[in-house]
């Protein structure tokens, strides 16, 4: 016999996805711009509500896609947000996830929500409790880049050494000398170098590099602890 539950309050469940990318030098946050109200014209999240046949993490992803168009995406999920009067219209709790996505690849933004790339030490304040839903993920990318090549997620296929620590400094806002970089990266023996080279930066070159997840996997199954 199953149990009435219609005695009971009903409140909305929603999903806000802090989505990361990378150019190349700064970080960078992809924000939407609300066509509706409450604060309609004003800087937000890409989120939405959870449809009656979804999981968290299948409407985390639908949102994902209909504002990208990509698929498989780095995606994980990170807290609940549930104060009382986060959002004036009606009582709405919201899981907030981080995505991270290569700007180098080619997709297309869904004009329709007239999002916008901005770089993550300078963007617009965001409606309701969303700074600190930014806040909490840069948090959590901070841990996860600094015990697993999280990273790598935000990389070209190919990249230089250079790009790598121009990635590593703009997580954890630091400057890294390059020596003691490079050394430490090797020492994990997670990366493939190629013959290629990236002729941007100077007359020699600089060789690309690929993040060899096969053996990152066998060294995760063995125990292996990464400290990046």
């Amino acid at each position: 016999m199953k149990k009435n539950y219609s005695q009971y309050p009903k409140h909305l469940l929603a999903v806000d996805c802090i989505i990361f990318g990378f150019d190349g030098n700064n970080l960078k946050i992809l924000l939407i711009k609300r066509n509706f109200e409450p604060k309609k014209g004003e800087w937000s999240l890409m989120g939405g509500f959870i449809g009656d046949n979804e999981t968290l993490d299948s409407a985390a992803n639908r949102v994902l896609i209909s504002l990208t168009g990509l698929e498989n995406i780095y995606l994980e999920q990170l807290r609940v947000y549930s104060e009382v009067e986060r959002e004036p219209t009606a009582r709405i709790i919201s899981v907030s996830y981080y995505a991270l996505i290569n700007i180098e690849n080619n997709f297309e933004i869904n004009e329709k929500y007239n999002a916008q790339w901005f770089d993550l030490n300078d963007f617009p304040e965001l409606i309701f409790d969303h700074n600190l839903m930014v806040n909490h993920a840069v948090a959590r990318l901070r841990y996860r880049a600094s015990t697993q090549p999280i990273g790598f997620e935000l990389l070209p296929v190919k990249f230089t050494m250079r790009e790598l620590q121009s990635l590593y400094e703009a997580i954890f806002d630091e400057t890294y000398d390059k020596r003691n970089f490079i050394s430490k990266i090797n020492s994990l023996d997670i990366l493939i170098k190629t013959n290629e080279k990236d002729m941007r930066s100077s007359k020699k070159g600089s060789f690309l590099y690929r993040f060899d997840e096969k053996k990152y996997r066998n060294k995760i199954a063995k125990g292996y602890i990464f400290k990046i």
